[in-house]
């Protein structure tokens, strides 16, 4: 049986301050690349991203996993 719950993902990314770290060198050019229901379309979005960007040494793509931010419990209530 698949599950087909949604389970939103957020893809971001920009030029990082230094190699290594995660603080983004400005706030105003993050790429907001999209929501995606699942890890593995969040994923597709990501990869794409990132592959495009491979020139650039600074620039980083994340997945943000929203739905452990709206629902930390993981009851489906988002209190």
């Amino acid at each position: 049986m698949t599950d087909h719950r949604q389970l939103l993902h957020l893809v971001i990314g920009g030029e990082l301050k230094e190699l290594g770290g995660v603080e983004f060198r400005d706030l105003s050019k993050v790429d907001l690349v999209g929501a995606f229901p699942n890890y593995e379309e969040a994923r597709k979005a990501w990869k794409a991203r990132a592959q495009a960007t491979v020139d650039n040494a600074h620039m980083r793509y994340f997945i943000i996993h929203a739905h452990r931010l709206i629902d930390p419990d993981g009851d489906g209530r988002a209190d």
